[in-house]
Parts: C-alpha cells; structure tokens; sequence
C-alpha cells in the first residue's frame, strides 16, 4: 500500500481511515507496541528476532494499520481488497482477522472505547464524573438475508422492513459514545433491547436521560428521564407538548451525531458480509472507538 500517498493531504488521509494525518500518526507508535505483543503472544518460543523471515505485502507498521483502518471505512469485499494490496482474497481476510485485534487494543490502551456494560452506579461516576446528561438511541444495521427460516424471523426489524442486527447507544453531549450495548438480533424492541442490557437501571438519579418515544416506560427505571409525549387516540398534542417534544429533540439530536460519526466507516453503513460470530460487534465497537478518539484529538 502506498502509505505516502495516502498521507498526502487530511482530505484523502480522511477518505481512506476516517482519521487525520495527525491522529494516524499519533495512533502509529501504539500499534506498533501493540502489534510486537501480540507477535510474542502468538509464537511465544520464536528464536528469531521480531520482523525475521519473509517480508509481506505489508511491509511496515505504518502500512499495517492503513490497511486495517482502509477495511472498516471502505468496507470492500476480499476480493476487491486483495486486488488493491496484490495478494491473495484468502490472506486478505487472514490480515484482516489478525489486525483488528490488535487495532482494538490500540483504541483501548488510548482510553476511548465505549463501555459495554455498567454493573452499578458507583461504577457509572467513576467511569464518567463529569457526565450531567446523556442521550441514548437504538442503532441498526442491514445484515444479508439469512437462508435459516428461524434466523430470518429473529433479524427482522418490523421498524427497517429487513434484516438487521442493532444496539443502544449512550453519548454525552459532547457527541461521545460512553456505552455500547453487544449487538442483538434486530427482532427485539429498543425498550426490550434496553430492560435486558440493564443500560438504565444504573444511572444516577443526577444525570438526566434524554430518549425517543421508542423507550417509554423507562420512567418507571430512571426518574430523571425526558421522553417526547406521544399523541393518542382522542388525544391530540396541545401546542405546549409540541413546543416541548421540539426542545426534547434538538437537545437529544446529540446522538444521532454520535451514530452518524460511528457510520462514517463503511462497516456499520453498508449490508454485514462477513461469517465470523460477533465480528459485527467488533465493527461497532471500533468504530464508535475510532469516532471518540477522533473527537479527544480535535478538542
């Protein structure tokens, strides 16, 4: 890969990892402590020293992570990528395999994954002292028809009229992304999705929860929550619950910047084409991880 070209300009540096030139080459002296750990993981009794033997198409470190970053913005097929880098479709999907890993735990020795999970609220304010509001919303993503009849029942998402896999998403308003729930079948709920994540029931009563009409009832777990009204049946909006639901949204309008940042790779906006179980909840995480590092570099 033509690791000088790629650097030549934010614009193309952007268009290819969804980073800045500054931000990649900040990342690179991580993953390459990073990639040397993970190569004394993987063959603990090698004699030879690290970068021994037969030099691939991936020469350096700097080359490493362009090609894992180019794969989660582009989202090409094997084929397509192989064809870039001039190896084989089946190495490309070995690379791939073997480098987001490590790209993970890059992300997280830099302290900007999001949460997976808050056990209590002792937890959440450690994790998260400053945090005054949050701002949650479900999050979907296309997955190809399932051939399994019961699979295709349990992707269906009534809401998107296909199959998809989905989470819950907290962000702060600053637009970062503080809790990710796992990926689930895109069958379920937002409001069901949520009760089994637990991802409201550890919040402090301090910190102020602004949602969609998608998670009514969560009243009943976190007081201070604000929700739009809904109209019913022989119940109109007044024009004050109109005028409400309206601040409610331009305050809540936070995350959709914050799923819109994540979905600038190409990995959460495309249809899921991979095999591999849970690699769509990798996707997620790095992206939303890749999203958050990208913000604490720019303030």
């Amino acid at each position: 890969m033509n690791i000088s070209s790629a650097l030549s300009s934010d614009r193309s540096c952007l268009a290819l990892t969804g980073l800045r030139i500054s931000e990649f080459q900040d990342l690179v002296e991580n993953f390459r402590l990073n990639w040397n750990e993970y190569l004394h993981i993987r063959h603990p009794d090698r004699e030879r020293k690290l970068g021994g033997g037969r030099i691939g198409q991936l020469k350096t470190v700097e080359e490493k992570l362009l090609f894992a970053l180019f794969y989660l913005k582009a989202y090409p097929t094997f084929d397509a990528l192989a064809f870039i880098v001039q190896f084989h479709r089946t190495r490309a999907c070995q690379q791939v395999l073997m480098l987001l890993p490590v790209l993970e735990k890059t992300l997280g020795r830099k302290l900007v994954l999001p949460e997976r999970k808050i056990s209590s609220v002792e937890e959440f304010l450690r994790k998260f002292p400053d945090a005054k509001d949050v701002f949650g919303d479900g999050s979907e993503r296309r997955i190809q028809r399932p051939k399994n009849k019961k699979r295709q029942n349990k992707t269906y998402s009534g809401k998107k009229k296909s199959h998809t896999r989905k989470q819950i998403i907290l962000a702060d308003e600053h637009r970062r992304v503080l809790i990710l729930t796992p990926t689930k079948s895109g069958r379920r709920h937002d409001k069901k999705l949520a009760d089994k994540s637990g991802i409201f029931t550890n919040l402090p009563s301090s910190v102020s929860l602004w949602l969609d009409t998608g998670f009514v009832g969560v009243q009943k777990q976190h007081s201070n929550t604000l929700i739009p009204k809904k109209k019913s049946r022989g119940s109109p909006l007044t024009e004050d619950d109109k005028q409400n639901n309206k601040l409610i949204s331009s305050f809540r309008v936070v995350v959709e910047h914050a799923i819109a940042g994540m979905k600038r790779y190409q990995c959460l906006q495309q249809p899921y084409r991979n095999r591999k179980i849970k690699l769509d909840d990798l996707f997620s995480l790095l992206s939303a991880g890749l999203w958050n590092y990208h913000l604490s570099f720019s303030s």
